[in-house]
């Protein structure tokens, strides 16, 4: 396997981490209040609270800043405007705004239908896969719009080189390395 596909097989599972970090996150204080439920012998109750949609709505806000900021990124998208555009509005029109009914539905309604038991956990699966759609498409446009290559090492200005380019990618979750110049 060559340098530049492991860096970037390294970066693309970097990205993967962090983008589950953000939902794992996200879905902690929701995670508490389901086992504070089930410790008080009430799970079922759970899915019967608006607690799944407001973890569906916020991951679906997430993800929409995210295709808003591929959009931003990359002025010279072409057709993928477009594409970005319906991932905004398919975002708003299946989670978002369901969400939204369904959290002022269950908190002005005592009599709660059966069938949201089953909505809310699907809103929230389809919200983070929208997140994780986001987070690659805003990703792979943030590559596109960085600088294409940087000189390779020991190539003086105007001479040709067999050097391949360096092309650098920062890796979000890699931690610095120590150097022997640390101080404590």
């Amino acid at each position: 396997m060559s340098n530049n596909n492991q860096r970037q097989e390294q970066y693309s599972l970097s990205m993967m981490y962090g983008t589950y970090a953000d939902i794992l996150f996200v879905l902690f204080p929701f995670l508490v209040i389901a086992m504070q439920r089930l410790w008080d012998g009430n799970l079922y109750q759970s899915l019967m609270r608006p607690d799944l949609s407001v973890a569906a709505a916020i991951l679906a806000g997430l993800a929409i800043g995210k295709f808003v900021l591929g959009l931003v990124t990359n002025q010279d998208l072409g057709r993928y405007k477009e594409r970005i555009v319906f991932f905004i509005a398919l975002t708003l029109f299946v989670v978002l705004g369901p969400a939204i009914i369904l959290i002022l539905s269950m908190t002005g309604n005592a009599d709660i239908p059966g069938f949201v038991a089953f909505v809310q956990p699907v809103l929230l699966i389809v919200a983070i896969s929208l997140y994780t759609t986001a987070v690659s498409i805003a990703n792979i446009l943030n590559r596109a719009s960085q600088p294409s290559a940087v000189r390779a090492p020991g190539k003086l200005v105007g001479q040709e080189s067999a050097l391949p380019e360096v092309h650098p990618e920062p890796s979000p979750l890699d931690l610095p390395r120590r150097t022997g110049n640390d101080a404590y």
